[in-house]
């Protein structure tokens, strides 16, 4: 049987957001939270910070077992900067900014895709970029992408994994 493989999505943009500069010029702190509720708690709790990436530590996939039975992940990595509350000019600052390190983090994942890729790990070349509302958390631009990922697995039937 061969080996199902995984990447390990938290180690590599934690390894980001501390080797970024401009991530580390901003202020930017990597954690992981648990979908967009989980932000809005890193918002509110982290007072210290300026900024966040935050990885969602659950994913949402589906497992495919057509001809190649491969294993499809999504993982969702959120992006937040603090601003003056009510300063719009500041607000769209902080969008530049969470765009510029997007682009930054998006090249590096090119460079990462071909890594992956002799790994067995396929990643998605469409990767959805969302900016938040400003009234989702007030003093704070936010925006997320996600991250779809495949891998190979196998699927034959093992008997002595039943019972009779």
């Amino acid at each position: 049987m061969f080996a199902q493989f995984n990447w390990n999505a938290s180690g590599y943009f934690r390894k980001l957001t501390e080797t970024n500069l401009l991530a580390r010029q901003s202020g930017m702190r990597f954690s992981l939270v648990s979908g967009l509720q989980g932000l809005e708690d890193a918002i509110s709790t982290m007072q210290d910070s300026v900024g966040f990436v935050c990885l969602a530590e659950s994913s949402d996939g589906v497992a495919s077992i057509d001809i190649s039975p491969n294993s499809r992940r999504v993982k969702t990595l959120f992006l937040a900067l603090r601003h003056a509350e009510n300063d719009m000019p500041a607000r769209e600052d902080a969008l530049e900014r969470i765009r510029e390190i997007f682009r930054q983090f998006l090249s590096h994942l090119l460079r990462e895709r071909t890594r992956l890729h002799t790994q067995g790990i396929y990643l998605d070349p469409e990767i959805p970029f969302h900016e938040i509302e400003s009234y989702f958390a007030s003093g704070c631009a936010c925006a997320y992408f996600q991250i779809s990922y495949s891998t190979a697995f196998d699927l034959r039937f093992d008997k002595s994994q039943w019972t009779e």
